[in-house]
């Protein structure tokens, strides 16, 4: 299964969604790959599309070695490798401070991409967590505890390719996933695309804008 681009991956998720969603829904999106497959969905349940961002914390002086990764919300959720931590040799004073930054960084983006506009309630209603794509699911679980911390009635994974071992490996996390392909020969995101061109901020931005408003915020 290939698909043309993100917003086709998105209507063909929305199309299994809707037929398994029933009740008020939210759509959170991880920005930002994930944002063009969050409005169709968003759109097709007349939902509203929030953003759930997650940042990684990358060992000293290899930071793409993922030691930690940290999502917003109220209540912001850290996931830590500690094979990692030990390995790196940090301690708890060095992951706050760097907890603390990545939040700020996270509050930053989130007002490029929103303003000021208030979040959608995720407590009592099904509450629909969306990227692109998983390869490792590191930063998907960092996502997927900030929301449930949130009170959703329903918490999903909605995907639309993702490896057969990180779907095993997050569904004790959700109620429910619904993942379009689970492939065994995954090596990466992009190759199930024509077009996996990176998103850019703008489109971010523009998407949200378009997406269903709601009257009932957090």
């Amino acid at each position: 299964m290939r698909f043309r681009d993100r917003r086709h991956a998105g209507r063909e998720l929305a199309e299994r969604l809707a037929k398994e969603v029933e009740g008020p829904a939210v759509v959170l999106a991880l920005p930002r790959g994930g944002v063009p497959v969050g409005l169709e969905i968003a759109k097709a349940l007349g939902a509203p599309l929030d953003l759930v961002m997650v940042r990684k914390i990358g060992a000293p002086g290899q930071p793409e070695l993922a030691l930690a990764a940290v999502a917003n919300g109220d209540h912001p959720e850290l996931v830590v490798n500690r094979d990692v931590m030990r390995m790196a040799g940090v301690d708890e004073a060095w992951l706050e401070e760097r907890k603390a930054r990545e939040l700020e960084e996270i509050a930053r983006r989130r007002r490029r991409y929103l303003g000021d506009r208030a979040r959608p309630r995720v407590a009592g209603r099904t509450a629909i967590v969306v990227d692109d794509g998983i390869a490792t699911g590191a930063t998907m679980l960092a996502a997927l505890r900030a929301v449930r911390r949130a009170g959703p009635r329903e918490l999903v994974l909605a995907v639309p390719v993702a490896p057969p071992d990180t779907i095993a490996r997050l569904r004790p996390e959700t109620d429910r996933i619904v993942c379009l392909h689970t492939p065994r020969d995954f090596v990466a995101v992009g190759q199930f695309y024509e077009d996996f061109t990176q998103t850019s901020d703008e489109e971010v931005i523009a998407a949200l804008a378009a997406a269903p408003a709601t009257g009932e915020e957090a």
